[in-house]
Parts: C-alpha cells; structure tokens; sequence
C-alpha cells in the first residue's frame, strides 16, 4: 500500500478550507510516504470544487460523482471504502469536522487500519508515522504510533498546517463507485445556512471572549461596548451561544468558529473547556482572566489574573470613558 487520499469537503460548490490546509500536511509527508498525493472530490459532477483543490503538491484529483453535492456519511464511508480499495493508499486524511468525524472512523474500522482524530502535527521516524494530538485539555501532547497497519486514517484539525499558496497541475481523473446509488434512507432536503452576520471570528485578529464568569447575560452589552471601543471583536464560549444569549456566529470552539487568524485572545471568565480551546489555543497571545486559578484556561495563556471579571469591566468602563 502506499500514497495519500485527502477527502474534500466542500459546501455550495466551495472547497472546505480545511481540506486545503491537508494538503499542505499531506504534501510534507510526501517525501517519506511512497506513492502519489490524490485528492478525493465526491460530488454531484461539478468540476468547479476539483480545480479549486488542484494546488502544489497534488499529484491526481479523483472526482467521483455520487449523484449530489451534499455530505452524506454513509454514502462518503462506502465510497472511500471503495476507493480505497482500488487505489490502495497507506494514509487517509479526513478534516477534524462535523462531516469528517462522521465518516472517518467508520472508514477506519472497516478497513482494519489505525485511527486518529484531532491531529496537530504529521511526522515520521525510523519509518514510521507519528500523528501528535492534544490531551487531557490541552495540557500535554501525544505521539501516536500505528504498528503493523498497512493503513492509517486520520482527521486534521483545522487552523493547524498552511495551505499550499501555489496553484497545481495534478491529473483530474474521473472514477466511478455504486456508493450513492443504493442508499435510500436519507434525503437531502435543504441546507440551512446560519443568520446572517457581521461577526467572522475566523477573520478576526483579537478577539475578546466571553464566558458564564461574568455571572449574568445580563452583563454581556457591558463587554460588547468594551469591544466595541477597542475595536476588536466579541466571542463567547458555548454556553452563551447556546442559550441564545449571542448569536452562533460569536462562538470559539469546536462547535463555533476556530479563531484562526487571531494574534490576541482575551478570554474573560472562560473555564477552557477542551472544545473552547480546540478553537483558541494555538493563537500566540492569550490573555485569560478567571477567578478560578486552576481553571485550564491558564494552561494556555501567556498572561493571566484572578481579578473579577465584573471587577474588571468596572476598570475598563472606567478607563474607556463608558457608561
């Protein structure tokens, strides 16, 4: 077995950025993995997403058309599978995401090959393929080993590894699977884009977040004024997000929007639950201010204090002329 697939992800015709950034770890490992670099593109025939995926370093786009340009696990999992088991590839990269947490384990378990999830760096030894994931919140790293796999199936975390800048000249081909054709227990009724907004934490360079510390949503238009001020913009953690105290758009994490052109990140009675910080963590400056001096947050951050945070709005208002 040898060479790599990445699984595209694409919404409306748009390649996943993600996907692209696992092109740029992909075409690292390509020195010490034998074969070709082949990005998979499963879609309803449109052209428009395999181009975008022609970058430097791809060697071959597979585009395969399963009859919709919607994600489906079950149809994505077969079609791997089949895929898989005609190109023969040794790794198998799938995006850290709703989509590719759906289909990568699946795919994993029914070929027999390794699995990891949520990987932050790709490298090798001694011939040997070392995915590093974060644990036990954040607060240590492991190196994980896969022996006697002729195959390994990882998902990447996005923010992570940089997109190749140059465009490619990889072969599109076209292939054919029955995935898509027999599956019947699931249609596609209608995407549900969320509301719009004017909030792009993706884009944002600081960011001021914040969490149940400030004691009451109540207190969130204090913050958002503070922000508003400074000019940065405003996130939360999930729970204000969820209970609909902010709209989605505002959330950090795992489930929101990782903040992944942040410089900054002021983290105001955030806790650092393992899903906030998937969202924050690598971001180089982080200031986090929590009662709780063993809240994880601090594991993360660069500076840090104990003050209250409604203590600290007081300070701000004051300072920025507010109220």
């Amino acid at each position: 077995m040898s060479g790599i697939l990445v699984i595209t992800e694409h919404l409306h015709g748009d390649a996943a950025k993600v996907s692209k950034e696992i092109v740029g770890a992909a075409s690292v490992l390509k020195g010490d993995i034998e074969g070709p670099l082949r990005v998979i593109v499963l879609s309803d025939g449109d052209d428009g997403v395999a181009k975008a995926m022609n970058l430097e370093g791809v060697d071959e786009i597979v585009s395969v058309n399963i009859g919709s340009g919607h994600f489906d696990a079950s149809v994505y999992e077969d079609a791997v599978i089949e895929l898989s088991d005609a190109l023969q590839p040794s790794l198998i990269l799938f995006g850290h995401t709703a989509n590719g947490m759906a289909s990568a384990a699946a795919v994993a378990a029914r070929l027999g090959s390794g699995y990891a999830s949520d990987i932050i760096a790709l490298s090798f030894d001694r011939g040997q393929l070392i995915a590093t994931r974060s644990a036990h919140a954040g607060k240590v790293q492991q190196d994980l080993v896969f022996p006697n796999k002729a195959a390994v199936v990882l998902t990447i975390r996005g923010a992570t590894f940089k997109a190749p800048e140059g465009a490619g000249s990889a072969l599109i081909t076209q292939q054919e699977v029955s995935a898509g054709k027999s599956h019947t227990q699931f249609e596609h009724v209608e995407y549900l884009a969320p509301p719009e907004t004017d909030i792009d934490i993706s884009k944002a360079e600081i960011i001021l977040s914040v969490g149940r510390g400030i004691q009451s949503d109540d207190n969130i238009p204090r913050f958002a004024a503070i922000a508003d001020k400074l000019g940065v913009t405003l996130g939360c953690s999930r729970p204000f997000a969820d209970a609909g105290f902010l709209p989605k758009a505002h959330q950090v994490g795992q489930s929101g929007t990782v903040a992944a052109s942040c410089k900054l990140y002021i983290a105001i009675g955030i806790s650092g639950a393992v899903q906030h910080l998937y969202g924050m963590k690598h971001v180089d400056t982080i200031i986090a201010v929590n009662k709780d001096p063993g809240a994880p947050i601090f594991g993360v951050a660069k500076f840090g204090s104990n003050i209250d945070a409604l203590e600290l709005a007081d300070a701000l208002e004051a300072k920025l002329a507010l109220g």
